[in-house]
Protein backbone atom coordinates (compact mmCIF):
# COMPACT_ATOMS: atom_id res chain seq x y z
CA UNK A 1 0.00 0.00 0.00
CA UNK A 2 1.42 3.16 -0.86
CA UNK A 3 0.63 6.05 1.80
CA UNK A 4 1.21 8.80 -0.79
CA UNK A 5 -0.98 7.64 -3.51
CA UNK A 6 -4.02 5.88 -1.77
CA UNK A 7 -4.04 8.24 1.05
CA UNK A 8 -2.80 12.31 0.94
CA UNK A 9 -3.64 12.36 -2.84
CA UNK A 10 -7.43 11.67 -2.85
CA UNK A 11 -7.42 13.83 0.32
CA UNK A 12 -5.65 17.08 -1.35
CA UNK A 13 -7.94 16.23 -4.40
CA UNK A 14 -11.11 16.76 -2.44
CA UNK A 15 -9.88 19.87 -0.81
CA UNK A 16 -8.78 21.16 -3.90
CA UNK A 17 -12.12 19.85 -5.73
CA UNK A 18 -14.25 22.45 -7.43
CA UNK A 19 -17.49 22.76 -5.73
CA UNK A 20 -20.70 22.90 -7.63
CA UNK A 21 -22.03 26.38 -6.64
CA UNK A 22 -25.77 27.23 -7.25
CA UNK A 23 -26.74 29.82 -9.59
CA UNK A 24 -28.22 33.04 -8.33
CA UNK A 25 -27.02 33.31 -5.25
CA UNK A 26 -26.23 36.70 -6.12
CA UNK A 27 -28.15 39.77 -7.93
CA UNK A 28 -27.29 43.16 -9.05
CA UNK A 29 -29.59 46.18 -8.84
CA UNK A 30 -30.16 47.63 -11.92
CA UNK A 31 -30.11 50.96 -10.35
CA UNK A 32 -27.20 51.03 -8.11
CA UNK A 33 -25.33 48.10 -9.48
CA UNK A 34 -24.50 47.11 -6.07
CA UNK A 35 -24.69 42.67 -5.24
CA UNK A 36 -27.69 41.48 -3.55
CA UNK A 37 -27.58 38.16 -1.49
CA UNK A 38 -30.69 36.23 -2.41
CA UNK A 39 -31.89 35.70 0.45
CA UNK A 40 -31.57 39.28 1.42
CA UNK A 41 -33.31 40.32 -1.72
CA UNK A 42 -36.77 37.84 -0.91
CA UNK A 43 -36.58 38.96 2.67
CA UNK A 44 -36.45 42.91 1.34
CA UNK A 45 -39.45 41.69 -1.04
CA UNK A 46 -37.35 42.40 -4.34
CA UNK A 47 -36.67 46.11 -3.06
CA UNK A 48 -32.56 46.83 -3.36
CA UNK A 49 -31.11 47.14 0.15
CA UNK A 50 -28.72 49.68 -1.23
CA UNK A 51 -30.47 52.27 -2.76
CA UNK A 52 -34.68 51.38 -2.31
CA UNK A 53 -34.87 50.50 -6.43
CA UNK A 54 -37.92 48.62 -6.44
CA UNK A 55 -37.31 45.60 -8.85
CA UNK A 56 -40.40 43.98 -11.06
CA UNK A 57 -42.13 41.05 -9.20
CA UNK A 58 -44.57 38.65 -10.92
CA UNK A 59 -47.89 38.04 -10.12
CA UNK A 60 -47.95 35.02 -8.05
CA UNK A 61 -45.12 36.74 -6.03
CA UNK A 62 -48.02 39.80 -5.41
CA UNK A 63 -50.26 37.62 -4.25
CA UNK A 64 -47.91 36.03 -1.35
CA UNK A 65 -46.58 39.46 -1.09
CA UNK A 66 -50.29 41.00 -0.11
CA UNK A 67 -52.46 38.47 1.20
CA UNK A 68 -52.19 36.91 5.25
CA UNK A 69 -50.02 33.90 4.64
CA UNK A 70 -51.75 30.98 3.72
CA UNK A 71 -55.16 32.95 3.38
CA UNK A 72 -55.50 33.10 -0.58
CA UNK A 73 -57.52 30.90 -3.10
CA UNK A 74 -56.95 31.57 -7.00
CA UNK A 75 -59.85 31.55 -8.81
CA UNK A 76 -59.93 29.76 -12.66
CA UNK A 77 -60.62 32.56 -15.46
CA UNK A 78 -62.73 32.05 -18.58
CA UNK A 79 -60.98 30.73 -21.42
CA UNK A 80 -60.85 32.34 -24.62
CA UNK A 81 -60.15 31.66 -27.82
CA UNK A 82 -56.64 31.23 -28.28
CA UNK A 83 -55.87 33.24 -32.22
CA UNK A 84 -58.67 34.44 -32.98
CA UNK A 85 -56.96 37.01 -36.09
CA UNK A 86 -54.79 34.27 -36.79
CA UNK A 87 -51.81 36.74 -36.59
CA UNK A 88 -48.23 36.55 -37.53
CA UNK A 89 -45.58 38.86 -37.17
CA UNK A 90 -41.92 37.16 -37.18
CA UNK A 91 -43.73 34.46 -35.69
CA UNK A 92 -47.22 33.18 -35.29
CA UNK A 93 -48.89 34.18 -31.86
CA UNK A 94 -49.49 30.88 -30.78
CA UNK A 95 -46.25 30.26 -30.32
CA UNK A 96 -45.51 33.34 -28.49
CA UNK A 97 -48.21 32.52 -26.23
CA UNK A 98 -46.66 29.07 -25.81
CA UNK A 99 -43.82 30.38 -25.10
CA UNK A 100 -45.35 33.18 -22.55
CA UNK A 101 -47.32 29.85 -20.73
CA UNK A 102 -43.75 28.00 -20.49
CA UNK A 103 -41.84 30.99 -18.93
CA UNK A 104 -44.26 31.83 -16.83
CA UNK A 105 -46.75 28.73 -15.89
CA UNK A 106 -49.74 31.26 -16.14
CA UNK A 107 -52.48 31.26 -19.11
CA UNK A 108 -52.52 34.72 -19.51
CA UNK A 109 -51.05 37.87 -18.55
CA UNK A 110 -53.91 38.62 -15.42
CA UNK A 111 -53.76 36.42 -11.94
CA UNK A 112 -56.82 36.51 -9.92
CA UNK A 113 -57.15 35.41 -5.86
CA UNK A 114 -59.64 36.06 -3.12
CA UNK A 115 -58.21 35.45 0.23
CA UNK A 116 -57.53 37.87 3.28
CA UNK A 117 -55.35 41.12 3.74
CA UNK A 118 -54.93 41.70 7.49
CA UNK A 119 -57.51 39.31 7.92
CA UNK A 120 -59.90 41.60 6.14
CA UNK A 121 -61.43 39.85 2.70
CA UNK A 122 -60.40 40.79 -0.64
CA UNK A 123 -60.51 39.95 -4.36
CA UNK A 124 -57.22 40.47 -5.64
CA UNK A 125 -56.05 40.96 -9.76
CA UNK A 126 -52.21 40.73 -10.45
CA UNK A 127 -50.96 41.48 -14.14
CA UNK A 128 -47.99 39.64 -14.86
CA UNK A 129 -45.63 42.17 -16.99
CA UNK A 130 -43.58 38.95 -18.15
CA UNK A 131 -46.09 37.27 -20.26
CA UNK A 132 -46.13 39.61 -23.11
CA UNK A 133 -45.47 42.70 -21.68
CA UNK A 134 -48.46 42.22 -19.62
CA UNK A 135 -50.30 43.23 -22.58
CA UNK A 136 -54.26 43.19 -22.50
CA UNK A 137 -56.18 40.99 -24.66
CA UNK A 138 -59.55 38.95 -24.35
CA UNK A 139 -58.29 37.11 -21.68
CA UNK A 140 -56.88 40.19 -19.58
CA UNK A 141 -60.13 41.52 -19.86
CA UNK A 142 -62.13 38.74 -18.85
CA UNK A 143 -59.75 38.32 -15.69
CA UNK A 144 -60.88 41.83 -14.38
CA UNK A 145 -64.39 41.05 -15.15
CA UNK A 146 -63.90 38.07 -13.51
CA UNK A 147 -62.15 39.66 -10.54
CA UNK A 148 -65.18 42.24 -10.12
CA UNK A 149 -68.09 39.93 -10.47
CA UNK A 150 -66.23 38.29 -7.41
CA UNK A 151 -65.69 41.29 -5.45
CA UNK A 152 -69.45 41.82 -5.69
CA UNK A 153 -70.61 38.18 -5.28
CA UNK A 154 -68.31 38.31 -1.57
CA UNK A 155 -68.72 41.57 -1.08
CA UNK A 156 -64.95 42.68 -1.15
CA UNK A 157 -63.16 45.40 -1.98
CA UNK A 158 -61.09 45.00 -5.36
CA UNK A 159 -57.67 45.94 -5.60
CA UNK A 160 -55.88 45.29 -9.11
CA UNK A 161 -52.63 45.91 -9.39
CA UNK A 162 -51.29 46.90 -12.54
CA UNK A 163 -48.31 46.38 -14.99
CA UNK A 164 -48.67 46.32 -18.42
CA UNK A 165 -46.99 47.72 -21.70
CA UNK A 166 -50.17 48.14 -23.32
CA UNK A 167 -52.77 46.49 -25.59
CA UNK A 168 -52.11 43.62 -26.97
CA UNK A 169 -51.12 44.15 -30.67
CA UNK A 170 -51.88 40.50 -32.18
CA UNK A 171 -55.36 40.50 -31.30
CA UNK A 172 -56.12 44.12 -32.52
CA UNK A 173 -59.84 45.51 -32.10
CA UNK A 174 -60.40 42.54 -30.15
CA UNK A 175 -57.77 43.94 -27.75
CA UNK A 176 -59.33 47.42 -27.72
CA UNK A 177 -62.41 46.40 -26.82
CA UNK A 178 -61.25 45.32 -23.78
CA UNK A 179 -60.93 49.24 -22.25
CA UNK A 180 -64.67 49.52 -22.31
CA UNK A 181 -65.15 46.20 -20.88
CA UNK A 182 -62.58 46.90 -18.17
CA UNK A 183 -64.28 50.31 -17.61
CA UNK A 184 -67.98 48.55 -17.01
CA UNK A 185 -66.10 45.76 -15.11
CA UNK A 186 -65.10 49.18 -12.59
CA UNK A 187 -68.67 50.13 -12.51
CA UNK A 188 -69.64 47.00 -11.36
CA UNK A 189 -67.97 47.53 -7.82
CA UNK A 190 -68.65 50.79 -7.31
CA UNK A 191 -72.00 50.37 -7.69
CA UNK A 192 -72.37 47.35 -5.13
CA UNK A 193 -70.58 50.79 -2.93
CA UNK A 194 -67.55 48.37 -2.80
CA UNK A 195 -63.92 50.12 -2.54
CA UNK A 196 -61.80 49.66 -5.71
CA UNK A 197 -58.16 50.26 -5.11
CA UNK A 198 -55.64 50.03 -7.92
CA UNK A 199 -51.75 49.91 -7.46
CA UNK A 200 -49.89 50.61 -10.14
CA UNK A 201 -46.56 49.32 -10.50
CA UNK A 202 -43.45 49.48 -13.16
CA UNK A 203 -44.38 49.75 -15.81
CA UNK A 204 -48.27 50.48 -16.65
CA UNK A 205 -48.61 52.54 -20.12
CA UNK A 206 -50.66 52.49 -23.24
CA UNK A 207 -54.34 51.56 -23.41
CA UNK A 208 -54.31 49.52 -20.26
CA UNK A 209 -53.63 52.87 -18.09
CA UNK A 210 -56.28 54.72 -20.14
CA UNK A 211 -58.74 52.00 -19.17
CA UNK A 212 -59.47 50.34 -15.28
CA UNK A 213 -56.17 51.80 -13.40
CA UNK A 214 -57.24 55.25 -13.61
CA UNK A 215 -61.06 54.68 -12.28
CA UNK A 216 -59.93 53.69 -8.55
CA UNK A 217 -61.50 55.06 -5.73
CA UNK A 218 -57.48 55.28 -4.20
CA UNK A 219 -54.43 55.23 -6.54
CA UNK A 220 -51.12 54.07 -4.38
CA UNK A 221 -47.65 53.73 -6.72
CA UNK A 222 -44.86 52.40 -5.99
CA UNK A 223 -41.59 54.47 -5.83
CA UNK A 224 -39.93 54.62 -9.40
CA UNK A 225 -43.11 53.22 -11.19
CA UNK A 226 -43.17 54.18 -14.84
CA UNK A 227 -46.87 55.75 -15.60
CA UNK A 228 -48.16 57.14 -18.64
CA UNK A 229 -49.84 56.57 -22.06
CA UNK A 230 -47.13 57.15 -24.07
CA UNK A 231 -43.63 56.77 -23.52
CA UNK A 232 -41.39 59.61 -22.95
CA UNK A 233 -39.65 59.62 -26.03
CA UNK A 234 -42.65 59.86 -27.80
CA UNK A 235 -44.29 62.86 -26.23
CA UNK A 236 -40.56 64.37 -26.18
CA UNK A 237 -41.13 63.97 -30.42
CA UNK A 238 -44.80 65.46 -30.49
CA UNK A 239 -44.34 68.12 -28.36
CA UNK A 240 -40.74 68.74 -29.15
CA UNK A 241 -39.90 69.81 -25.91
CA UNK A 242 -37.72 68.40 -23.18
CA UNK A 243 -39.36 66.83 -20.64
CA UNK A 244 -39.36 67.02 -16.83
CA UNK A 245 -37.02 65.85 -14.37
CA UNK A 246 -39.04 62.31 -13.44
CA UNK A 247 -41.90 62.81 -15.64
CA UNK A 248 -44.32 59.63 -15.42
CA UNK A 249 -42.61 58.78 -12.24
CA UNK A 250 -44.87 57.83 -9.24
CA UNK A 251 -43.37 60.71 -7.46
CA UNK A 252 -43.59 63.40 -10.32
CA UNK A 253 -47.62 62.02 -11.05
CA UNK A 254 -47.81 62.28 -6.94
CA UNK A 255 -46.77 65.60 -6.89
CA UNK A 256 -49.38 66.70 -9.43
CA UNK A 257 -52.42 65.28 -7.89
CA UNK A 258 -52.79 62.14 -10.75
CA UNK A 259 -51.46 59.59 -7.52
CA UNK A 260 -52.68 59.39 -4.34
CA UNK A 261 -49.76 57.32 -2.45
CA UNK A 262 -46.37 56.48 -3.38
CA UNK A 263 -45.79 53.38 -0.99
CA UNK A 264 -42.65 51.52 -0.29
CA UNK A 265 -43.38 47.76 -1.20
CA UNK A 266 -42.73 46.31 2.28
CA UNK A 267 -45.56 48.57 3.34
CA UNK A 268 -48.08 47.94 1.08
CA UNK A 269 -49.69 45.73 2.24
CA UNK A 270 -50.14 47.54 6.27
CA UNK A 271 -50.96 50.53 3.80
CA UNK A 272 -54.09 48.62 1.95
CA UNK A 273 -55.21 46.77 5.22
CA UNK A 274 -55.48 50.73 6.64
CA UNK A 275 -57.36 51.62 3.27
CA UNK A 276 -59.53 48.87 3.14
CA UNK A 277 -60.50 49.16 7.22
CA UNK A 278 -60.91 52.76 6.38
CA UNK A 279 -63.44 52.78 3.58
CA UNK A 280 -65.46 49.86 5.14
CA UNK A 281 -66.29 51.85 8.34
CA UNK A 282 -67.27 54.12 6.24
CA UNK A 283 -69.50 51.85 4.50
CA UNK A 284 -70.92 51.07 7.39
CA UNK A 285 -71.53 54.10 8.93
CA UNK A 286 -73.53 55.28 5.71
CA UNK A 287 -75.58 51.84 5.64
CA UNK A 288 -76.25 52.50 9.41
CA UNK A 289 -77.82 56.52 8.50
Amino acid sequence: MNWLTDYVRPKIRTLFARREVPENLWHQCPACEQMIFHRDLMTNLKVCPHCGHHMRVGAIERLGYTFDEGSFTRIELPKVIADPLRFRDTKRYTDRLKEARDKTHLDDAVVVAHGKIDGQPAVVAAMEFEFIGGSMGAAVGDGILAAAQLAVLQDAPLIVFTASGGARMQEGAISLMQMPRTVIATRLVKEAGLPYIVVLTDPTTGGVTASFPMLGDIHIAEPGALIGFAGPRVIEQTVREKLPEGFQRAEYLHEHGIVDLVVKRTELKATLARIISLLRIKEVAAAAA
